[in-house]
């Protein structure tokens, strides 16, 4: 079975089926029989979707919405094809994100400029446009009421101009996409977690950032839940080594611009990146092997670099 974590608060999350296991969690909230998918991973992950309504004795018709914390195809890759699944759903997203997920075509060619067209054919496949009026655009205070269940969005640049997190009241606990950074759950150490930044491109602006996560961490939520990967607890102490990881990120990317040519800047990013976080993480108390570390971390390591490299070129 894949990976499937009940929090007992009427949240699931279940692995999306994304690249490896356990890297993307698709969360779906239940209230009454009524139920909301937050985020879709790709294609792939419909299958996923349909044997846990099946374990939770639900049907297609049970799904009132789709929501997309941002239009990365990660996160929303596969919402045309849970559209397709579930009639009953209404899709919810920035309204920002709205338009491409209407007609995607402009959304694969940005994907396709950062990956290349074999790898988002083959991780992706076909991108399925979602009806335009099946659409609900979301901007700042938008409420999507699940049964009596009171799901509200909250607009949250810093990742992506497109992205939203949503507070769910009644568990305290707020669906933060990307906004909360990644904590992958081979990392923890007897029950602590470890979190760091996504700094991916092409949107990722770093002043947004840090007010979005003093957003999150003021509302004072019991939890949060990662896209990346699952729930995340302890959320103040959390949020504030998120922030200073980000700090030391930027503080990274300004360093190899003052010191390195133009087409030598990502490399040296990257490279102290890995031994900035390798650093954290033993401090952490982390013991797995450096390799086994690098391969979990490989995308991430990557993304991170050309986001802040980007970054630098445009601010």
């Amino acid at each position: 079975m894949f990976d499937w974590r009940d929090y007992g608060n009427g949240i699931v999350a279940f692995d999306a089926g994304y690249v490896r296991p356990i890297l993307a969690a698709i969360h779906m909230v239940v209230e009454r029989g009524r139920v909301a998918f937050i985020d879709t991973g790709s294609n792939d992950s419909l299958a996923n979707a349909l044997s846990a309504l099946k374990r939770l004795g639900l049907g297609i018709d049970a799904v009132d919405y789709v929501i997309l914390t941002h239009i990365h195809l990660d996160h929303a890759g596969g919402a045309g094809a849970m559209m397709q699944a579930f009639p009953n759903a209404r899709l919810v997203v920035h309204p920002r994100g709205a338009r491409h997920m209407a007609a995607p075509s402009k959304l694969v060619a940005g994907v396709t400029a950062v990956y290349g067209a074999d790898y988002v054919q083959k991780v992706y496949g076909e991108i399925l446009p979602v009806a335009a009026e099946r659409i609900v655009e979301a901007p700042d205070g938008h409420v999507v009421m699940l049964a009596d269940r009171k799901l509200s969005c909250l607009d949250t640049p810093g990742h992506a101009r497109h992205h939203i997190c949503i507070h769910d009241e009644l568990a305290n606990g707020i669906f933060t996409g990307d906004m909360f950074g990644l904590s992958y759950r081979e990392l923890d150490v007897e029950g602590r977690q470890f979190v760091f930044p996504t700094t991916t491109p092409t949107q990722f602006e770093p002043e947004e950032m840090r007010r979005s996560i003093r957003r999150l961490i003021e509302r004072k939520p019991a939890a949060v839940y990662l896209t990346h990967y699952g729930r995340v607890h302890d959320v103040e102490r959390q949020g504030e080594a998120l922030l200073a990881r980000l700090d030391r990120l930027v503080e990274l990317a300004e360093q190899a611009q003052r010191e390195c040519a133009a087409g030598d800047r990502q490399a040296r990013i990257k490279q102290s990146m890995q031994q900035y976080l390798l650093g954290e993480l033993r401090i952490h108390g982390c013991s797995l092997a450096e390799r086994t570390i690098l391969d979990l971390w490989a995308m991430d390591l990557e993304l991170n670099a050309q986001g802040l490299v980007f970054w630098l070129d445009n601010r």
